[in-house]
């Protein structure tokens, strides 16, 4: 039988099956997802790259005379 991929955990870098039976892949556990999904939601994980322009819709929301 095949020794499972070993991947590190993006938050505490613990040592993780990649295997079916690991359900928070690729991290170690629920807080650790968690931690890592806080990071992205509060901007401190990001993307590098330029801003994406807002959607076209939005910049004529002030000139619709209907409002």
């Amino acid at each position: 039988m095949n020794n499972p991929t070993v991947v590190k955990c993006p938050t505490c870098g613990k040592s993780v099956p990649w295997t079916v039976e690991e359900h928070w892949r690729p991290f170690c556990s629920e807080r650790c997802r968690l931690i890592d999904l806080g990071a992205w939601a509060d901007g401190s994980n990001a993307i590098p790259g330029p801003s994406a322009e807002p959607p076209p819709d939005s910049e004529h929301e002030g000139n619709n005379p209907a409002h």
